[in-house]
C-alpha cells in the first residue's frame, strides 16, 4: 500500500499544477516590415561589415570644401540591430557624424545624426531621406524628405546613395540635383582598419560591437 503522506503530496502536487496552469508562450517576435527582395539583399550585405572599421577616401567633393580631402576619412559599423545600423564616419578628429540607416514600412531610410562633442544635437541633424522603388541588392538611393526640406532649403532635392561591393567597396555618395554637385567617398573593404573612438557621446545599442 501506497503510503498515506505519498497520496497526500502527490495531490498537492496536482492542486498546485491546477492553479498554477501552464507556463505562457513567450510573446512573438516583432515582424520586421517587409523590404522589397533587392533591398533584403542589400541589407543582407552589410551584415558582414558589423563591427569592422574601413578608410576611406574622397573621389568627388563640393568645389571649396577641402575638409574631405586632407582629413584621414574612416566609416565604422558600431551597431547592429535587425532593423537598423549605425555607422559613425569620423573625419580627421571630427567624431560628430553617424550615418543611420533603418527599416521602414515603405523601405530603407538613411538619416545623418549630427553631435556636439558633448553628445548634444547640433542645429542641423537627422536629415536624410528615403527610397523609392527597390533599388537593387548593390545600390539603394534615397531622397530627401520633408525634415530635409525645412532644415535645409537647398537640400530639398538631394539624392543620397550607399553601394556596396562584398569585400571590396563601400560607397556613400550625394548628388545635389539642383547644382549637379557630386559627393563620392569610396571606402577600402579588402582591408579593415584598427577602430576609432566612438562617435561622441553615442551610447552604444543593443546589438553593437
Amino acid at each position: 500500500m501506497r503510503p498515506r503522506h505519498s497520496i497526500l503530496y502527490l495531490q498537492g502536487a496536482l492542486f498546485l499544477g491546477a492553479c498554477l496552469g501552464s507556463p505562457p508562450d513567450p510573446p512573438d517576435p516583432p515582424d520586421l516590415p517587409s523590404l522589397s527582395l533587392e533591398q533584403e539583399q542589400f541589407w543582407a550585405r552589410l551584415q558582414p561589415l558589423c563591427g569592422n572599421a574601413y578608410s576611406g577616401r574622397i573621389v568627388e567633393g563640393a568645389p571649396g570644401d577641402s575638409t574631405l580631402q586632407s582629413a584621414a576619412l574612416i566609416m565604422h559599423v558600431t551597431e547592429c540591430a535587425e532593423d537598423r545600423l549605425a555607422i559613425p564616419f569620423q573625419v580627421g578628429d571630427d567624431r560628430s557624424r553617424t550615418w543611420v540607416l533603418t527599416r521602414t514600412e515603405s523601405g530603407l531610410r538613411l538619416k545623418h545624426d549630427h553631435r556636439h562633442e558633448d553628445g548634444t544635437d547640433e542645429e542641423i541633424t537627422q536629415y536624410g531621406g528615403d527610397t523609392f522603388g527597390a533599388g537593387s541588392a548593390r545600390r539603394q538611393e534615397f531622397f530627401a524628405d520633408s525634415v530635409t526640406a525645412s532644415l535645409i532649403p537647398t537640400a530639398a532635392t538631394n539624392v543620397w546613395a550607399l553601394a556596396i561591393v562584398p569585400g571590396e567597396l563601400f560607397v556613400y555618395s550625394l548628388r545635389r540635383a539642383e547644382t549637379n554637385q557630386h559627393v563620392r567617398i569610396e571606402f577600402d573593404l579588402t582591408q579593415p582598419v584598427a577602430a576609432p573612438p566612438p562617435a561622441w557621446s553615442r551610447e552604444p545599442a543593443s546589438g553593437s560591437f
